[in-house]
């Protein structure tokens, strides 16, 4: 294959990222398991997808001025991804996270020329409380300084960007003559999930199973609590995640996921976070289940690389 050709922007290096099959530590007499490895994009995570998206959609639309402030509270995925895309479209950005993320995560905001507002946790532990008090001061930096909120968790300019995703796997699976039986995947915003499996369903029948941590089950039981799974289970059920987006949801146990990641790596060359460990972990119990001779697809949303300084990648 050919190198592609010279790039006008660093903003259309976004996407075309590989789909690999597991073989190591998916265990006999199960079906396959199709990974897409996102770590690859610019920032290291499946969220310059959507902040390209966001950002598109309120230019198109006239509600983002030239040079206007854009804020956004996050996990720290979304704000690198903004972070990015702002720089490249030159607005300023805010970005409200908290010290329950990962600091490499924080660092990349910085690095981008965000102005970062670290919102204190309750003991490094993601809950329900913390999201409110970060969109506290999200509604300070709009009034006091007239910010665009890009507003992950309802808008729809998300499920444009993660199409993209999910058209992207129906290209490589079909290509080798592969149909995609079951899609699964953690949910935060909702937005790769609805986008992805929305464009799944374009290529046949599709099994939608969204996942969560068994220590906050939503979807599952009616109720949230604290993890430690950045980037999902936010402790509401979000909006974009509408009753005709999933079949399912399954609950997984956190600390199977967070065993997972060091195999992921050492067996796979799969290097990513605890949400993608936790959906590689989904997906085995879905392979499982579903028995060989049928494909399941998830995705690894991000690079290890954001994780060295936590306890994911300790013997």
């Amino acid at each position: 294959m050919g190198l592609p050709g010279i790039r006008s922007s660093s903003l259309q290096t976004i996407g075309g990222t590989p789909l690999v099959r597991l073989s190591r530590v998916v265990p006999d007499r199960a079906a396959d398991i199709l990974v897409k490895v996102e770590g690859t994009n610019p920032t290291g995570s499946y969220k310059d997808r959507m902040a390209l998206a966001m950002i598109e959609g309120a230019e198109r639309r006239g509600a983002l001025r030239p040079g206007q402030r854009v804020v956004e509270f996050t996990g720290g995925s979304t704000g690198s991804s903004l972070a990015f895309v702002c720089a490249v479209k030159e607005y300023p950005l805010s970005v409200v996270t908290s010290d329950a993320f990962a600091p490499e995560k924080l660092r990349t905001m910085r690095a981008f020329g965000a102005d970062v507002t670290v919102v204190p946790s309750d003991g490094g532990r993601i809950t329900p409380g913390l999201f409110v008090r970060m969109r506290e001061e999200v509604d300070r930096i709009i009034e006091r300084d007239g910010a665009f909120w890009t507003d992950q968790f309802h808008n729809v300019d998300a499920l444009t960007g993660y199409a993209e995703l999910g058209r992207e796997i129906l290209q490589q699976a079909g290509g080798d003559g592969v149909t995609v039986d079951v899609f699964c995947a953690a949910v935060g915003t909702a937005g790769m999930f609805a986008g992805v499996s929305a464009a799944l369903r374009e290529g046949g029948p599709l099994r939608a199973v969204a996942l969560e941590p068994t220590s906050s089950p939503m979807l599952t039981a009616g109720t949230a609590g604290p993890h430690r799974v950045e980037g999902i289970a936010t402790g509401i059920v979000p909006p974009l995640l509408t009753a005709d987006s999933y079949d399912e949801a399954h609950a997984v146990d956190e600390q199977e996921a967070r065993r997972l990641a060091l195999p992921l790596a050492r067996q796979e060359g799969i290097f990513t976070g605890t949400s993608g460990a936790l959906n590689v972990a989904g997906a085995l119990h879905l392979a499982r289940e579903i028995g060989e001779g049928h494909v399941v697809v998830t995705v690894a949303p991000d690079t290890g690389l954001k994780y060295l300084t936590g306890d994911l990648y300790i013997d």
